[in-house]
């Protein structure tokens, strides 16, 4: 068997054609950040200035998470970014049972390769292919579960507090949280010049 590494990690989704997503599309996206952050965000797909891009959340939602990491003191560069899917979805829309679970191979690959401590989940979309398909991100949202010795929280998408601003105060609770289990794991260790209360 290949070794694990990016390159095989980078070529494999370049390569992918296991869901009829890479059809019309511009870029691949497969994520980006610091490959040895322990902390990971997953969200739900591209969207068209990602897709233009080939960067995850880049756009007017993407500018909103820097805001929101940088107000817990965390840089943007500092953590490691992708989705459930590395293709953009037409029109947006949420990506099918079927194509996420073809794009499940890339999202467990990656996290090998970063090995986070912690993940961030953006959206019931992350959520529900990661925690339970079932889940409802407006009753699970900031309750940790622990996996396999990965701790991972539900957030609001950035997107869903775009359009309905009245989410951000429940999303800055959940931020508040994510600040406390990095520094009660230890990890703020990893980041020192980050923590400066």
């Amino acid at each position: 068997m290949a070794e694990i590494t990016w390159e095989l990690f980078e070529r494999q989704v370049e390569e992918c054609r296991l869901c009829p997503l890479c059809r019309n599309i511009t870029r691949k996206v497969p994520g980006q950040g610091d490959r040895q952050a322990p902390l990971m965000l997953i969200g739900e797909g591209p969207g068209q200035t990602e897709d233009e891009e080939g960067l995850a959340f880049v756009g007017a939602a993407g500018q909103l998470l820097t805001k929101m990491l940088g107000a817990i003191g965390l840089p943007r560069e500092r953590v490691y970014i992708c989705n459930i899917v590395k293709c953009r979805p037409p029109d947006n829309r949420v990506p099918t049972p079927e194509e996420a679970e073809a794009c499940r191979i890339h999202l467990r690959m990656q996290t090998w390769l970063v090995r986070p401590k912690v993940i961030l989940l953006l959206g019931s979309t992350a959520a529900k292919n990661l925690l339970d398909p079932e889940i409802r991100i407006t009753r699970e949202r900031g309750k940790w579960t622990e996996r396999k010795g990965v701790w991972m929280m539900p957030t609001y998408h950035p997107s869903a507090l775009l359009r309905d601003a009245s989410k951000k105060p429940q999303a800055w609770e959940d931020m508040k949280s994510l600040r406390e289990k990095l520094k009660e794991l230890g990890l703020y260790r990893d980041l020192p010049e980050l923590w400066k209360e």
